[in-house]
């Protein structure tokens, strides 16, 4: 059995005539029955290398370009000239929270940003042991890079235009200040009166925000989005505690990646702050727009396609394929039984007719039905 794909039962089969849609006068709509079987067949195949790059090239460009962006940015000296106090007249330090001397980071910044892509990359594969779909880490890998390169160059704009003083900024800057500075009591100066290495003073004038954090949120973040919808942690059943603790992993990574600068005292709380926010955002951007939903436990398992729209509580394209997509296989999910679509209690729910089964059958999005006793309406119809 290929590692990408499922020997799955052909949805064309039987007795609902697989992905047929009837109009109101009964007749077949032959446009949509092959546009689905289409669809169907587009999910369920590994594309070539040829037929995958022509899809995915225009992102590749933009990733390439956005790095070389970033890496620039990043070589760029600080545009920012800030103005900052040393001491008072009677000698004492203004601000001693930017006089802690220089340490060794305990975590450098190509380590954080390795960890943040290769770990949710081991766990996406892991998870293809029972998921087996290109498809699936193909958009996982893709939107893990959306997040974290975007994350990326988002924060060294900020570093470049904006930054701040590093908690050593002091002790790298060494002043030698030899006649009054600026402004009310001349107590500002700017780095004209640093005698350190000029590398390490622009570093040490680029705090904000914090690049270890960016990237380990924007990574982990998205690592904990993908195990939720896989193990299907918050969804319609009571999971194994297990599978909370595995998901909020990553943001125990994150955190202590983050945590770590101000140990180390590379980074002022603030810095770490507005890195695990920007981190986060990237993150929850990136996920959507790869998969169908973030929160909504009945499609955030589901990866979406760049030419197929996903129809939601309609049969979307690779909804039956789709049904194996996560992890967990209990409660109906992870099986053709598992009723994904509509709103919870949506009679009219389902994934799709003679896709998948309808929303009150085992697990899935929503309840098991219960079975209510026909009654006669005014026209002798029977009323369910």
């Amino acid at each position: 059995m290929p590692l990408f794909g499922r020997n799955r039962a052909n949805p064309t089969a039987g007795g609902n005539n697989g992905n047929v849609v009837n109009s109101s006068n009964g007749h077949t709509h032959h446009h949509e029955k092959q546009r689905g079987v289409y669809e169907e067949d587009f999910y369920s195949r590994r594309p070539s290398f040829g037929q995958w790059l022509k899809i995915t090239w225009p992102d590749l460009l933009t990733m390439v370009c956005m790095g070389l962006l970033g890496l620039g940015i990043y070589e760029a000296h600080p545009a920012a000239n800030r103005s900052f106090p040393i001491t008072f007249r009677d000698g004492e330090i203004v601000y001693p929270e930017f006089a802690y001397p220089l340490r060794k980071e305990i975590v450098p910044i190509w380590l954080a940003a390795l960890l943040a892509v290769l770990v949710p990359i081991i766990f996406i594969l892991i998870a293809q042991i029972r998921v087996r779909s290109f498809w699936d880490v193909n958009n996982a890998i893709v939107g893990l890079l959306y997040s974290v390169i975007t994350a990326a160059v988002f924060q060294v704009w900020l570093k470049w235009l904006i930054g701040g003083l590093r908690p050593h900024f002091l002790t790298v800057c060494n002043p030698n200040v030899t006649a009054p500075g600026d402004g009310f009591l001349q107590v500002m100066y700017d780095r004209s009166v640093c005698t350190g290495d000029p590398n390490t003073i622009d570093d040490s004038l680029e705090s904000f925000p914090s690049g270890h954090t960016t990237a380990a949120f924007g990574g982990f973040v998205y690592l904990y989005l993908y195990l939720n919808a896989k193990l299907k942690v918050w969804s319609n059943y009571h999971p194994a505690f297990w599978k909370m603790i595995v998901t909020y992993m990553p943001i125990l990574g994150a955190t202590l990646i983050g945590g770590a600068l101000t140990i180390d005292e590379f980074h002022n709380w603030y810095d770490v702050l507005a890195g695990a926010v920007i981190g986060t955002v990237m993150a929850f951007s990136g996920y959507r727009m790869v998969y169908a939903s973030v929160w909504d436990f009945r499609f955030n398992h589901i990866p979406l396609n760049r030419h197929f729209a996903f129809t939601y509580g309609g049969g979307g394209p690779g909804a039956g394929l789709h049904s194996y997509s996560m992890w967990t296989r209990q409660a109906g999910w992870g099986s053709d039984m598992g009723g994904y679509g509509g709103a919870p209690f949506d009679s009219a729910g389902g994934m799709g007719s003679g896709v998948a089964s309808g929303i009150g059958a085992q697990g899935g999005g929503g309840h098991r039905g219960i079975p209510r006793r026909p009654v006669v309406g005014h026209n002798n119809d029977n009323v369910v």
